[in-house]
C-alpha cells in the first residue's frame, strides 16, 4: 500500500518514543483502533528490535511502523567530555549511580537496516537525519514506505530529493528529541509556522507533529495541508505505554509546570519537563550519543529511587492534557474531536 493511501485510512500516528514508551502493546492498541502504531528502534539491540517486531505481529497487528535513528554528528572533543564528566560527579553520588562511559556508537545502524530489509514492515521512519538514497530505495523495493522526520524546509527537501515517500514535520513544541539533522541545531520553528511552508515545498505526504493533543489540533493541521498527525505525549500515560511510572506521575504532578529544551541528558536538544537535573546542567555540551551513555546509569539510578528530579521526563508542551485512558480511547477522542471518520 502506498503511503498516501495508508495515511488516508490511518491518519492518527503514534510517535515512536525511544527509551521504552513504545511497547508492542501500545503499537498494537493504536493500530487496532485504526491509527498507525510505531515501534522505536532507538537504543535497542538488533535482537531486541526483532523480538519487539515479532511481539507486535503476535498481537495480530500487521500495519505498523518502525523508527530508526540515523547516525549523525561528529565525535566530541575529549576535553569537552571530561569537563562534563566532572560536572556529573555530584549527580553520581546522589543515588549510588556511576557516570557511564562516553561511547560514540551508531546505534547498530547497518544491522537494523539489514533486519528491516530481511523482515519488512509497512512503514520505516527515520530520525536525526536522512538516510542515503540507496537505503531508501532498498527499503521501498521490499515494500516498506519510508518517512523522514524533519524540522525545516531544507531538511524536507533533502529527504524528498533522496527518495523518501513522506516527511514528518516536527514543530518545536514536540516532546523528546528534536529531529534536527545537525545535533548542534536549536529549537526550530513552531509547528504551525513550519507546516504550511513544508507542505508547499514538497510533493509527498506530510505528517504533522509537535504539541498535538486534541482533535481540534489535528483538524487544524490537516486543514493546513497535513495528510496525517503524529502524537506522542498524548499516549505517554496510557496503560499500554512503557514509560516509567515516575515519568507518568510527573506528567500529572502540579509541581511540574513547564517544558524546555535541554542537552543535559543526551547531548542533543530534547524537550522535557523542567526538573532539577535540567536546571543544574543548563550548559551541557553538544555531544551525542556520548552524553546519552554518560548519563544513562544516572538516570536509571534516579528512576530506581523514584526521583523525577534526576530523570529525563520527555514531554511536549501540551503535556497537561495527557490522560491515563487506554490508547484506543485516545485515538477515538482525537478522531471525534477532529470530526473525521475512521
Amino acid at each position: 500500500m502506498r503511503l498516501a493511501e495508508l495515511l488516508r485510512e490511518r491518519w492518527i500516528v503514534q510517535a515512536p518514543m525511544a527509551g521504552g514508551g513504545s511497547t508492542p502493546e501500545l503499537v498494537a492498541a493504536v493500530s487496532g483502533a485504526g491509527g498507525l502504531g510505531s515501534l522505536a528502534a532507538g537504543y535497542l539491540s538488533v535482537e531486541a528490535l526483532a523480538e519487539r517486531i515479532a511481539a507486535v505481529r503476535a498481537l495480530g497487528t500487521t500495519v505498523f511502523g518502525v523508527n530508526v535513528f540515523v547516525p549523525s554528528g561528529t565525535p566530541a572533543a575529549p576535553e569537552t567530555l571530561a569537563a562534563y564528566r566532572d560536572e556529573l560527579a555530584a549527580e553520581a553520588g546522589r543515588h549510588g549511580g556511576a557516570v557511564g562511559e562516553p561511547v560514540g556508537d551508531d546505534d547498530a545502524w547497518a544491522a537494523k537496516v539489514d533486519l528491516l530489509l530481511a523482515h519488512p514492515v509497512p512503514v520505516v521512519s527515520f530520525t536525526f537525519g536522512c538516510p542515503p538514497a540507496e537505503v531508501l530505495g532498498r527499503l521501498r523495493a521490499v515494500g516498506s514506505a519510508t518517512v523522514v522526520t524533519v524540522t525545516s524546509v531544507p531538511e524536507a527537501r533533502i529527504a524528498v530529493e533522496r527518495g523518501a515517500d513522506g516527511v514528518c514535520v516536527q514543530g518545536s513544541e514536540a516532546g523528546g528529541h528534536r529531529a534536527v539533522f545537525d545535533p548542534a541545531g536549536g529549537g526550530g520553528s513552531p509547528l504551525f509556522a513550519l507546516l504550511p511552508e513544508a507542505v508547499a515545498a514538497v510533493d509527498v505526504p506530510v505528517i504533522a507533529t509537535g504539541g498535538l493533543m486534541h482533535g481540534r489540533d489535528a483538524a487544524r493541521a490537516m486543514e493546513t495541508g497535513a495528510a496525517a498527525v503524529q502524537l506522542g505525549t498524548a499516549f505517554l500515560r496510557c496503560p499500554e505505554s512503557g514509560a516509567n511510572p515516575v515519568h507518568k506521575a510527573a506528567l500529572a504532578d502540579p509541581a511540574f509546570t513547564e517544558t524546555a529544551l535541554t542537552r543535559a541528558f543526551t547531548g542533543r536538544p530534547a524537550r522535557g519537563l523542567v526538573n532539577r537535573f535540567m536546571r543544574e546542567h543548563a550548559d551541557a555540551p553538544t555531544a551525542y550519543p556520548e552524553i546519552h551513555h554518560m548519563t544513562k546509569p544516572l538516570r536509571a539510578a534516579a528512576a530506581r529511587a523514584g526521583d523525577p528530579g534526576g530523570m529525563a521526563l520527555w514531554a511536549g508542551e501540551g503535556f497537561r492534557s495527557a490522560t491515563d485512558a487506554p490508547a484506543a480511547e485516545v485515538v477515538e477522542r482525537v478522531r471525534e474531536g477532529a470530526g473525521v471518520g475512521r
